[in-house]
């Protein structure tokens, strides 16, 4: 799809929530078409798409006709779309579509995960992340930053990256197990 197509299909699905057509709500794109295109370039066609509430752009950039993701939008699903005969799968949930997206890689599939800033910020992304490189699953999160955290300025809500503080970190050797005391107690 072209920039062009892609900013049409918006507009419709636009026109049609402002007319009271669709019965749920929707979450927009607009200005990440270019970035989004050269992206899915990169995306094998046999990878799967974890996604966010706002993943028109990503469905049908994965290869999923407009008509079908239109016809999911008008069904109120606009923030719901999922595809698993195209491997394509959203989560309205911040962050919730993470921890499925390391299951899928954990499987030795190809995956691309797309999350917003908001949720780059969350434990959730840390946790996801770190797991999946730790075992270097074949997971690419692609962060989309908006500079919003909702309606709400990114750094504004979570504060600026650059007044991040390192935690104090040290190292010890623990002398008990993870629990109990190492004796079977019975109660």
């Amino acid at each position: 799809m072209t920039p062009r197509e892609l900013i049409a299909f918006e507009n419709e699905v636009a026109e049609r929530y402002n007319r009271g057509e669709i019965t749920g709500p929707i979450h927009l794109s607009g200005g990440n078409e270019n970035q989004l295109i050269d992206i899915f370039k990169e995306i094998p066609k046999d990878a799967w798409i974890f996604s966010a509430w706002r993943s028109h752009f990503h469905a049908l950039l994965h290869g999923i006709s407009p008509e079908k993701v239109m016809d999911q939008i008008m069904a109120g699903r606009s923030m719901n779309l999922n595809f698993p005969e195209y491997r394509f799968f959203t989560s309205a949930i911040v962050g919730g579509i993470l921890p499925i997206a390391v299951g899928v890689a954990s499987t030795g599939a190809k995956v691309w995960c797309f999350v917003g800033d908001m949720t780059a910020k969350c434990g959730v992304f840390h946790e996801s992340d770190a797991f999946a490189r730790g075992r270097d699953m074949d997971l690419q999160i692609v962060v989309e930053d908006n500079g919003m955290s909702t309606n709400t300025p990114t750094n504004y809500a979570w504060g600026s990256p650059m007044l991040r503080l390192e935690p104090k970190k040290y190292h010890y050797k623990r002398e008990w197990p993870h629990v109990g005391s190492g004796t079977f107690v019975r109660f």
